[in-house]
């Protein structure tokens, strides 16, 4: 009786372990299938928006578009186009340093557990939420209304600074702490100081991660519209200094689109705006590859 019963045990076993085998399987299979299906329906939006983009647009795209000046009749998108580039540089210039170097602060010198971090932790994340509208008033009670600089690229830049410089923080922070702790160690135990240790070791490594930021950040800054309108203006001319008005290319096309005269020179703007940051995208990775070898 008592051999019986104890050859029935490990039957008993083998028959548990055999289902929590097929459960298991049956998850994996089904989250593996999931993520293929997010995957597919990912890149088929892509593709579908730029097929889209590409087939309205390509046919409208003419010598006209980019002549040196805008008018009514040739609808020149030549000066959003300067705009867009010399509005993304000065953004960049302005954002780029501050988003870096407070974030190399809060990593590597901060304290853990600093309430200046903390605070600044906080405030980054809300300003990661606000609408960039919000930004367009901000920018247009400080910079336009209450410094009386009117509408001008410099207000536009540096409404897109502030909207940009948590997104940078972030990235640059992540990228910083992905670097393996052995790599100081090392620097240090050459007879490194923190300083070059920081500028000549831990930044380099970070460089590919730091790059992605900005990326994204080229992406928000070339395709904002509602923030510039309230603080750049939408003169469709090259201002002649940065205290002059001037429209982007994402502005141009609102303008064209909203007219309702103009929808197939929109379609256009759209196809010039997307090649441009695909290029800027191409050029950042490729520097970031330069880089890290």
């Amino acid at each position: 009786m008592n051999n019986t019963s104890a050859a029935a045990i490990p039957a008993v076993k083998d028959n548990s372990t055999s289902k929590a085998h097929f459960t298991s399987k049956l998850q994996s299979v089904l989250l593996g299938g999931a993520v293929w299906v997010a995957a597919g329906i990912t890149l088929l939006s892509l593709l579908s928006i730029i097929i889209y983009i590409l087939y309205k647009g390509i046919p409208n795209l003419s010598l006209e578009l980019f002549a040196p000046q805008y008018t009514t009749e040739n609808l020149s998108l030549f000066p959003a186009l300067i705009n867009t580039v010399t509005m993304t540089l000065l953004s960049l210039v302005i954002a780029v340093p501050l988003g870096v170097f407070s974030a190399v602060y809060m990593v590597e010198y901060a304290k853990r557990g600093n309430k200046l971090v903390t605070a600044v932790g906080i405030t980054t994340e809300t300003l990661s939420g606000i609408p960039s509208i919000v930004y367009g008033l901000f920018g247009y009670l400080l910079f336009v209304s209450q410094l009386k600089w009117g509408y001008c690229m410099m207000a536009g830049a540096l409404t897109l600074s502030i909207m940009i410089l948590p997104l940078i923080m972030r990235t640059t922070e992540e990228a910083l702490r992905s670097v393996p702790d052995s790599f100081r160690e090392g620097s240090f135990g050459l007879g490194a100081g923190k300083l070059r240790t920081v500028f000549r070791i831990v930044l380099p490594s970070a460089v590919p991660g730091i790059l992605a930021g900005v990326i994204l950040a080229i992406g928000r800054i070339a395709g904002e519209t509602a923030a510039l309108i309230f603080t750049a203006g939408t003169v469709a001319q090259i201002p002649d200094s940065f205290m002059g008005s001037g429209r982007t290319l994402a502005i141009h096309l609102y303008a064209l689109w909203n007219e309702g005269l103009a929808a197939e020179q929109s379609y256009a703007t759209a196809v010039v705006l997307l090649v441009i940051v695909v290029l800027i995208n191409m050029l950042s990775s490729f520097i970031a590859k330069k880089i890290s070898k």
